[in-house]
């Protein structure tokens, strides 16, 4: 048994190798579409007309091969705090688990999504004029995929009987929920309470994948409570992950692995800690700042992190900082930049709620700037006694020169940003300028371009892509099943008729998100109650981009904060320092991040001031 459980953990694995490799491929291919269509636009006036659908197309397969790649690397996004807390045996079971909730629901949505790929051939696309199953069928090529990762992994894992079990379980529910199908219809909208609520928690305490557990609870409650075709789940996760905005979440992801891969967040890192480290808390003001610089090139939280934390870490400790403080202050800097252009929460909000991109952009500058302010304050506070009578002060003339080193890295956020002001670029394909603009400058101006790192890079970048972009169709998915049984309109109802109008919605509003980020995870929190809360938002007289800020931030406050926020133990991942340590000295940051969202919440112009 134990030679052939090998072999089919080998086959896994060159599964897993043969699907990254075509991933990375199709990564590199739609930064080629995107910037040879902008080039052909803007410098030669001669656009593609067919540009944007190829990279539509290749996107969905990007987006299903990502996830493949995800769920056979154990990187779809899963909430571990409880099961982190029970015994290994416990732990072990839970982990079979995470893969035995997915299997039913790859088992359940296969044929679902065969037979609406089979519906889209007959469908032409515009601009190329060939059939829509070209795209569409990267829907039931990916979900098998992940179906046959998933049989294997179980075939090879080495207790066969705790497999069992599990996969016993699962089965246990789907068929009691089956049997029970009767009883469920007549109980109307008690039903979302039972599959939206109860059956979620469930499944995300358990440490099943999010995307999966909002797929399982939308097909169960589609197919058992309702008369709706089962391939309406599909239609509407096809819907979610092919909005054209999405895909600059993988052009950004890879952008942050860029610049730090080409030393560009290590040269911006550098100006600050000549500008500012011979201060009292000096290298935390760096931290603050060099988070602010760094998000405005990359789109992702984690890259962000891991590009400045290595670099600052070790001269912060020698300094005497305690590393509990620095990955709490680490956290709350990610935090703090959720709504720094370019956030793929951002792009996320912009592409399910329909609120302009670019006043997204422009709008979440100040809030930001506002946090940073309350983050310092903490840091004067705490610092304001520091020994730096070891450290030597360095000369304007060093200060010069660490600045027009780090020059080209500090240009590129507002590259970016006057890119697509300008009208050069969407926000899609401002990304691969983006992206060009890093290549070169590690290539010409800083040397430093590791090609042997450029393959896991995209890799990696499809891997997280995938696992976002699952989520976001998932939860696309439980959001119009929720619009559909008549609750958007109850919520809209409840929420205007609270009393104290807007300034009670926005309350309500923060601690809603700081909940649901701290438990969902921040983009399908907003993916899901996005497009249910913005038009109450609108009914209230909440101006949406100022609602957008509250809704991040509050999302972020939660998505950072321990025991629960997975963004924590990121932060402390990328530290390598045990989340135990910066839990206490987290309360004074939290406690900081949140005054600011509130101030942000009460001052609209702070929001939405720069857009006149």
């Amino acid at each position: 048994m134990t030679g052939a459980a090998g072999a089919l953990q080998k086959a896994e694995q060159w599964l897993g190798s043969t699907i990254a490799a075509a991933a990375a491929l199709l990564v590199v291919v739609e930064i080629v579409v995107l910037f040879t269509g902008v080039s052909a636009r803007y410098f030669f006036q001669r656009p593609l007309i067919w540009s944007d659908e190829l990279a539509g197309i290749l996107f969905l397969w990007l987006a299903m091969l990502g996830a493949v790649v995800a769920f056979q690397r154990g990187e779809h996004m899963r909430m571990t705090a409880f099961v982190g807390m029970v015994s290994p045996r416990t732990r072990a079971f839970f982990d079979v688990l995470a893969i035995a909730a997915p299997l039913a629901f790859l088992v359940l949505v296969l044929q679902p999504a065969i037979d609406f790929a089979s519906d889209e051939s007959f469908v032409s696309t515009p601009a190329l004029d060939i059939s829509s199953l070209w795209r569409a069928a990267a829907l039931p090529v990916g979900l098998g995929l992940m179906l046959l990762v998933a049989l294997l992994r179980l075939s090879s894992f080495g207790n066969l009987k705790l497999a069992a079990s599990a996969v016993g379980v699962v089965a246990v529910v789907c068929a009691a929920l089956y049997a029970l199908s009767p009883l469920l219809i007549p109980l109307g909208n008690l039903n979302l309470l039972i599959f939206f609520v109860g059956l979620v928690a469930v499944m995300v305490f358990a440490a099943v994948p999010i995307a999966f557990a909002f797929g399982l609870a939308t097909f169960a409650y589609i197919t058992l409570t309702t008369s709706t075709p089962s391939t309406v789940v599909i239609g509407r996760m096809d819907e979610g992950m092919s909005h054209l905005i999405l895909l600059s979440v993988p052009l950004f992801v890879f952008l942050g692995l860029l610049i730090e891969m080409t030393g560009m967040a290590r040269a911006m890192v550098a100006f600050l800690a000549s500008l500012l480290g011979h201060v009292r808390g000096g290298l935390q003001y760096v931290l603050v700042a060099a988070m602010y610089l760094v998000s405005g090139i990359s789109g992702a939280k984690a890259a962000d992190m891991a590009a400045v934390a290595p670099v600052l870490f070790p001269e912060m400790i020698k300094r005497g900082a305690k590393p509990g403080d620095l990955v709490a202050l680490l956290s709350a800097t990610g935090a703090q930049t959720e709504t720094i252009p370019p956030s793929l929460v951002l792009i996320t909000i912009g592409s399910v709620t329909g609120v302009s991109i670019a006043a997204l952009f422009t709008g979440g500058l100040l809030p930001s700037l506002v946090l940073a302010i309350m983050l310092c304050l903490v840091v004067w506070r705490r610092y304001r006694k520091e020994d730096l009578s070891h450290v030597k002060r360095a000369s304007w003339g060093e200060v010069g020169s660490t600045f027009l080193v780090a020059l080209p890295a500090i240009a590129l956020p507002f590259v970016i940003r006057f890119a697509v002001v300008g009208g050069v670029a969407t926000a899609t394909e401002v990304s691969t300028i983006g992206i060009v603009y890093a290549a070169l400058a590690g290539l010409l101006i800083y040397r430093k371009f590791d090609w042997r790192r450029l393959y896991p890079m995209l890799v990696e970048t499809a891997s997280l892509s995938g696992a976002i972009l699952l989520i976001i169709g998932a939860a696309t998915g439980m959001a119009w099943a929720l619009t559909q049984s008549g609750f958007s309109t109850s919520l809209a109802t409840f929420m205007t008729g609270l009393p104290g109008g807007a300034p009670m919605f926005l309350g309500v509003t923060i601690v809603a998100f700081i909940v649901l980020g701290s438990v969902l995870e921040g983009i399908p929190a907003i993916v899901l109650f996005g497009p249910l809360l913005f038009p109450i938002a609108k009914q209230v007289g909440v101006h949406e981009v100022h609602y957008a800020m509250v809704v991040i931030l509050a999302m972020g406050i939660g998505l950072f904060a321990p025991p629960f926020g997975v963004g924590y133990y990121a932060a402390c991942a990328i530290s390598r320092i045990h989340p135990d340590e910066g839990i206490k000295p987290m309360l004074g940051y939290m406690l900081a991040l949140l005054i600011g969202t509130i101030v942000i919440a009460a001052v609209p112009w702070i929001s939405i001031g720069l857009l006149h």
